[in-house]
């Protein structure tokens, strides 16, 4: 096991990361390769301090989708509204009731899980583009789903500042 990765496994377990990594260096905007994304990346970080943002949401006692195509349909009018674009949607269908599918965009994800003897929707929404609004397509599965109670969680992701 080399050095690096003993310390990471030792720190990680109690829940504590030292500032540094033998022959580790965390990346910053000055030392990372110049590409297309880093580019952009150096660009949004003037005027943000994260790369993205993941809104999270329990949805309480909302309309059920156990049909996967009606999933997909929905997800995919969610994620056009935040202005991401969607590139593949998979899921599972568990036996005997219960879905869960993520839709695959440019810019991240929209992931949902059903548990519909609990009357609750877990949805994960993660967006990291110039123009993507998350909170748009919340809006649009508030509006389809019409759940009766709602909590949300926002973390920025890729924090730069």
């Amino acid at each position: 096991m080399g050095w690096s990765l003993f310390y990471s496994l030792f720190f990680l377990e109690r829940g504590k990361l030292p500032g540094k990594f033998p022959g580790c260096k965390r990346p910053t905007l000055k030392n990372m390769k110049k590409t297309k994304r880093s580019l952009w990346a150096i660009r949004k970080s003037k005027n943000q301090n994260s790369l993205g943002i993941h809104l999270i949401a329990d949805f309480w006692f909302g309309k059920k989708i156990e049909d996967p195509k009606e999933l997909e349909k929905v997800l995919i009018e969610a994620a056009k509204r935040t202005g991401n674009i969607p590139l593949k949607f998979s899921f599972y269908k568990f036996n005997p009731q219960g879905l869960t599918g993520v839709l695959l965009l440019a810019e991240s994800h929209i992931a949902f899980h059903s548990w519909p003897e609990f009357d609750y929707l877990g949805i994960d929404i993660f967006s990291c583009g110039k123009k993507a609004k998350p909170e748009r397509a919340l809006k649009y599965l508030k509006r389809v789903l019409k759940p009766k109670k709602v909590e949300i969680s926002i973390i920025k992701r890729g924090k730069l500042k």
